[in-house]
């Protein structure tokens, strides 16, 4: 049998999210002739032994690999995140992080083929705005830079339905500008969730292919502050992931810039929330004021906060209450869709997660010769004999070259 880096042992374990504890359990690993299976476990983890076939394949089982992975040569290298904006508590699970840099890793390497096939065709010319600006430059012009180029009304943003539709109105306008969003928060399967935490964002300042990625597990209320969020990212250059939490001045500036896009400070002054509102009364008045306007309930908060209206205490009270009806409410759908029979079809989902933008691309270089089905695969994440199917359910609206 080919031999197993221990290595990789240890890796597909604490990237599933397993302590030896949990794993053992998992794995029915029995006390044997005093030897506890946590002791076995470390063992075969530490290259003492070596694992047999069938524990092998109980593994990959468990901890949802396949079983070419165990035979590796070493675990795969930390994904280049670029800078890292997130300020994370001692406790940060590692298995999260190693999910993330998976992640990155594979959106490097599509956004590398987006790069090559933008560049061989003819009229492709870098975006002038990745790296215009500098934070010195303040909120306002970044803000003015960043409207000129999207040219997104605000009173048409909140004349949408839902802030579903809202997001996708700014999403369009963003990808025709030259910018790719998708929507991803896992490897593939809920098992490979990406917590909020470890990743909300993630900006790719290239100025052939810009990328803008969004944990879609997030609200989707959320969807359009952390869009705007990424995209100063780009505008000021810099390549990185973003969380939940961060002591970064440049992540303070971006939320300044994507908060005043979406709500100018002015407006706060109808909202009347201070310290000394009753608790449940400023819950009901900041969630009437961000439904109204389409925006999450917490970055009304956080704005509350920015300008001094409400403490650090009284903010973190708020947001820590939306955050768990929030959970709540996300279970119960979570139940009810389990519920119900059917669900929407794998590749209308899916093209919903990788945006216009991307699939026209892929659509007119396939057609150009540019890109390969292998190679178009890769782009879009999926085998390549399901390319063609996820390309024919594209709208028409969709097919033209992107701006």
């Amino acid at each position: 049998m080919p031999h197993v880096n221990p290595e990789i042992l240890v890796w597909t374990r604490e990237t599933a999210g397993l302590s030896r504890e949990e794993a053992v359990e998992k794995l029915d690993i029995k006390h044997v002739r005093g030897v506890s299976g946590v002791e076995r476990l470390a063992a075969l983890e530490r290259g003492d032994e070596a694992p047999s076939r069938p524990m092998l394949v109980k593994m990959a089982k468990q901890y949802r690999r396949p079983l070419l992975a165990f035979y590796m040569s070493a675990p795969p290298r930390k994904g280049d995140r670029g800078q890292d904006f997130r300020t994370l508590p001692a406790d940060h699970p590692v298995a999260a992080d190693a999910l993330l840099d998976v992640l990155i890793r594979d959106l490097r390497a599509r956004q590398s083929l987006v790069r090559s096939a933008l560049e061989d065709e003819d009229e492709t010319e870098p975006r002038p705005f990745v790296g215009s600006v500098r934070m010195s430059d303040g909120v306002a012009r970044v803000l003015t830079s960043l409207r000129a180029t999207i040219g997104v009304d605000l009173a048409q943003f909140r004349g949408q339905v839902s802030p579903e539709d809202a997001f996708a109105l700014l999403r369009s306008r963003v990808e025709a500008s030259g910018v790719f969003v998708l929507l991803i928060g896992d490897l593939g399967s809920h098992h490979t969730a990406i917590d909020l935490e470890t990743f909300r964002g993630f900006a790719l300042a290239d100025p052939i292919a810009p990328f803008v990625v969004i944990n879609d597990h997030d609200a989707k209320s959320a969807w359009s502050f952390t869009l705007l969020h990424e995209l100063v990212h780009l505008w000021l250059g810099t390549t990185g992931v973003s969380g939940t939490s961060t002591e970064a001045a440049i992540e303070r500036f971006c939320n300044d810039v994507a908060g005043e896009f979406l709500l100018p400070a002015d407006e706060l002054i109808r909202l009347q929330v201070n310290d000394n509102t009753d608790f449940a009364t400023a819950l009901q008045r900041i969630s009437d004021f961000a439904r109204e306007r389409h925006l999450s309930r917490s970055m009304v908060a956080y704005k509350l906060r920015r300008i001094d209206a409400i403490s650090q205490e009284t903010w973190r009270h708020i947001s820590n209450t939306f955050r768990e009806q929030w959970l709540r409410d996300r279970a119960t759908r979570r139940d009810r869709a389990q519920q119900e029979e059917g669900g929407p079809n794998y590749y209308v989902v899916r093209r919903h997660r990788l945006g216009s933008a991307l699939l026209s691309l892929v659509r007119r270089t396939m057609s150009d010769g540019i890109l390969t089905p292998t190679k178009a695969g890769k782009v879009l994440g999926v085998k390549p004999r399901n390319v063609e199917p996820l390309l024919s359910l594209a709208s028409p609206a969709g097919r033209g070259r992107a701006a």
